[in-house]
């Protein structure tokens, strides 16, 4: 009697350090979904991925920023080097010894560059597909598409989501552009400048695509980029800055015109008088005109901003 006294008291013992450990990781895991839950909702608007699998993954691959990698390098997602990566790095053991990771000055790079990572490899381009609700079928798509060698990948992200009720997140209010507006609460009178230009067909993402000068444009939407912009529409990062006579990839303003073909050397009207705060870039963009040919036609140079009232030449 005594020795089953003594095994069910140790039973206990173990079953209540179990129970503790897994209350410890419970508040442990919750304390890093408050710290990073609008980070994820951000990159969400962003970039659609389901902030409930961000979470998710930052959670296992970092051990809810408990990992050395996570606390060394700020790397949340385990993301390597690869080829390509100009950042800092760190080396630890992994699938293989002394293996290359990236390193961040802080956890929110790391959550940006998890975005940047998935939208600009195509094993992934499928996900953006799916309801942005579907965090089921973006667990199982990560596997697939090789995110992670673990045979469970899939399994641990879809239990860590239900969990913690990280699908909350996913229902988060988008800020998304009413007409392609700057801005929701834009008042309609600052909208009307979008009448100038017709609306030939609804593309990926619910965007309005305009036809100006013959050519193909949208309009930034609030937290818009080139990155999400290339992979809705299937065209490369450097093909839109060349379109857009943008040297490099800087963030857009809500409103801001984005070519998807070439722009013209002529425009559809004759000329244009420049109205205060107008820049020719600006004006390059209103008319569809590269700004190379704006310049020329113009006899002006890089770097140039004629005064307000100038008559500018457009074809």
């Amino acid at each position: 009697m005594k020795k089953i006294l003594n095994l069910l008291l140790v039973l206990v013992m173990f079953a209540n350090h179990v129970f503790a450990q897994q209350t410890d990781y419970n508040t442990i895991v919750n304390r890093y979904i408050l710290k990073y839950r609008d980070i994820a909702v951000k990159e969400m608007k962003e970039y659609r991925i389901p902030a409930s699998i961000t979470l998710a993954q930052g959670i296992l691959e970092s051990n809810a920023g408990r990992s050395p990698l996570a606390v060394e390098a700020n790397n949340h997602f385990g993301i390597k080097c690869h080829k390509g990566w100009t950042g800092k790095t760190f080396y630890k053991d992994d699938e293989t010894k002394n293996e290359c990771f990236r390193k961040y000055g802080s956890p929110v790079e790391s959550f940006r560059d998890h975005s940047w990572f998935l939208t600009q490899r195509d094993r992934y381009k499928g996900l953006f597909s799916l309801e942005i609700t579907d965090y089921k079928g973006w667990a199982n798509g990560l596997k697939s598409a090789g995110y992670a060698t673990n045979p469970s990948y899939a399994q641990l992200l879809i239990k860590t989501i239900e969990t913690f009720d990280l699908y909350r997140f996913d229902q988060a209010e988008f800020i998304v552009a009413s007409g392609d507006s700057s801005d929701v609460a834009t008042p309609p009178e600052e909208k009307a400048w979008l009448n100038r230009f017709v609306v030939k067909s609804t593309g990926p993402a619910n965007r309005n695509i305009y036809e100006n000068n013959r050519l193909q444009m949208i309009i930034a939407r609030q937290d818009d980029n080139l990155y999400v912009i290339a992979r809705d529409f299937n065209l490369s990062v450097s093909k839109l800055l060349k379109y857009n006579d943008l040297p490099k990839p800087t963030s857009l303003n809500p409103g801001q015109i984005v070519y998807l073909e070439a722009k013209r050397r002529k425009g559809a009207i004759e000329s244009h008088k420049l109205q205060a705060g107008e820049s020719l870039y600006v004006i390059s963009q209103l008319y569809g005109i590269r700004l190379k040919s704006l310049l020329k036609r113009n006899d002006l140079h890089i770097g140039s901003e004629p005064k307000k009232g100038t008559i500018l030449r457009l074809r």
